[in-house]
């Protein structure tokens, strides 16, 4: 049985993730409507990615006898003075999650719990690259420039992004049983 306060951590997680998810699907339609469609493209790859973490928390949850309560999601900015400052956004974001995972394992350390330990390190790791992705994108915006064929040329590396879908989700439906 998972600690009440592991769990309850893990849920404002899973809550934290889905904002995630609901800002880069904000961040899409920005760029969408600035016709940047490689990054609208890369930010629905990452909302997936960050819907899959969710789930991961969720299913964990599940695993060892918690129980998720969902909360409300916050409502995402929907507007961004560039596309480098969209970026740059994203990197912040990414630096304030890396955070929220630090704390719980803080707290997974302070409670002696070892399995929610051990769970949390995928996404430390996960959040190393994270943060280097998104820096790495703002470091090349500013490079190229944020206007003109050196952005063009970004965003069209952006759109050859896809989404693989990671082998421990499992989808399925179950047939009714009427």
């Amino acid at each position: 049985m998972i600690n009440e306060k592991i769990e309850a951590a893990l849920n404002k997680q899973v809550n934290a993730e889905m904002y995630s998810s609901y800002l880069y699907l904000s961040m899409a339609s920005y760029f969408q409507s600035i016709n940047l469609e490689g990054a609208a493209n890369w930010m629905k790859i990452q909302a997936l990615e960050e819907m899959y973490h969710g789930m991961k928390i969720h299913g964990y949850l599940e695993e060892r006898g918690g129980r998720f309560i969902a909360e409300a999601i916050d409502k995402p900015a929907s507007d961004w003075d560039s596309p480098l400052a969209a970026f740059e956004a994203v990197y912040q974001h990414e630096q304030k999650v890396t955070g929220l995972i630090s704390d719980l394992l803080n707290l997974a350390i302070e409670l002696k719990d070892h399995a929610s330990n051990s769970f949390l390190q995928w996404f430390i790791s996960e959040q190393v690259e994270e943060e280097a992705t998104a820096d790495g994108i703002v470091q090349r915006i500013k490079l190229a420039g944020p206007q003109g064929s050196g952005m063009f040329m970004i965003d069209r590396e952006l759109g050859l992004r896809v989404f693989n879908l990671p082998a421990d989700i499992k989808l399925a439906i179950q047939p009714s049983k009427i």
